[in-house]
């Protein structure tokens, strides 16, 4: 009975795995080569690609995209091997320069200045659509459900991989929604104080604050991910991921370190009732 039950457990898995890859069977997927955060994604694969993703960021973050937009070309810099890279803004201000320091080469990068949030994701859908190319980066304030089932299916058609970041160019009203639930995943992504080598002074490799909100078919987590090569080179010479794990984020290592109490002291509880262990949260 046992092994009956494992086996129409597996066949429901099974069902459900082709049902989040459009019933293509295993979809391709791009490795961070740490299993601590592959085993978050579909199958322990890494990244889904062929699909699109969003990334955003909390309070200045939201109009800026800063640590979003360098976090996603840095998610992205090994799928400049398949093809050139199409970045969709509505504002003239993405740094070449910055780009390049983080070993994004700005040469294979195809730049488009949008008029509106429908046109920046027109164009996005027409560019994920195209053969040859790589990767798509749009920057829309918001995503309803069949815009962003639109680009998936562009992203299936030309068999690129999408990042949406979530931004509010010019300031002003609310961040909305963007992605809904046709997003493959959802990070939210802020800057972290980098930390310098052993005896050398100066700032170290740059650093984020990574939080997957939502993966289809996987579960969230957080993490601290920093760029050892970032500043050193400007060419993918390798194929080892351009993202480094630091440390896992969560409540434990948030918490401040309580003093050890004797075995036979009974824990301390709050007058007039029972005690609830508290965390303190991010």
């Amino acid at each position: 009975m046992a092994g009956f039950r494992s086996g129409r457990l597996d066949a429901v898995r099974a069902k459900i795995a082709a049902l989040e890859t459009g019933g293509r069977g295993e979809s391709e997927s791009l490795p961070f080569g740490d299993p601590r955060i592959d085993r978050c994604f579909p199958g322990g694969r890494g990244l889904p690609l062929h699909r699109w993703h969003e990334v955003g960021g909390e309070g200045m973050e939201a109009e800026t995209a800063a640590a979003p937009a360098a976090f996603a070309a840095l998610l992205a810099r090994p799928l400049l091997k398949k093809g050139p890279a199409v970045w969709i803004a509505r504002r003239d201000d993405l740094h070449l320069p910055g780009l390049a320091g983080l070993g994004f080469p700005s040469g294979g990068l195809i730049e488009v200045w949008a008029r509106d949030e429908a046109q920046a994701l027109a164009a996005a859908e027409d560019a994920l659509g195209a053969s040859g190319v790589g990767v798509v980066f749009v920057e829309a304030q918001a995503c309803d459900l069949t815009a962003g089932r639109r680009l998936q299916l562009a992203c299936e058609k030309g068999q690129a991989t999408g990042f949406l970041i979530a931004r509010r160019p010019f300031g002003g009203g609310s961040s909305g929604t963007a992605g809904g639930s046709a997003a493959a995943t959802r990070w939210s992504i802020a800057s972290a104080p980098s930390q310098p080598a052993a005896g050398r002074p100066g700032l170290g490799p740059p650093r984020w604050r990574a939080t997957l909100e939502r993966c289809r078919g996987g579960r969230p987590g957080a993490w601290l991910f920093e760029s050892p090569a970032a500043y050193c080179e400007t060419e993918i010479q390798d194929d080892a991921h351009p993202l480094r794990l630091v440390a896992d984020l969560g409540d434990r290592q948030l918490a401040p370190a309580q003093p050890a109490r004797p075995a036979s002291s009974p824990a301390p509880f709050p007058a007039g009732g029972q005690g609830v262990p508290r965390r303190r949260l991010a």
